[in-house]
């Protein structure tokens, strides 16, 4: 798995990088195949950043994580 800092998440933000990436919990989840994140936005949450303050917010739960593939983990 990757480890990456948040400096580093940030690249994966669907403009620098074409890989979409975003953080909960500490884990980072792969994005880029879903339709609702591209060119890196999700309503007004941006990719390669970390959204575990922001879930609450979401009209959903953590469980759509499961959804998408946890290729590492997010580092300070």
């Amino acid at each position: 798995m990757k480890q990456l800092k948040r400096h580093q998440l940030a690249l994966f933000n669907g403009q620098d990088k074409k890989q979409i990436y975003v953080a909960y919990q500490g884990r980072i989840y792969d994005v880029t195949e879903s339709r609702l994140w591209r060119r890196g936005m999700h309503y007004e949450h941006w990719a390669g950043q970390d959204l575990t303050a922001e879930l609450p917010d979401a009209p959903h739960d953590e469980a759509v994580f499961e959804r998408f593939p946890q290729i590492g983990v997010l580092v300070d």
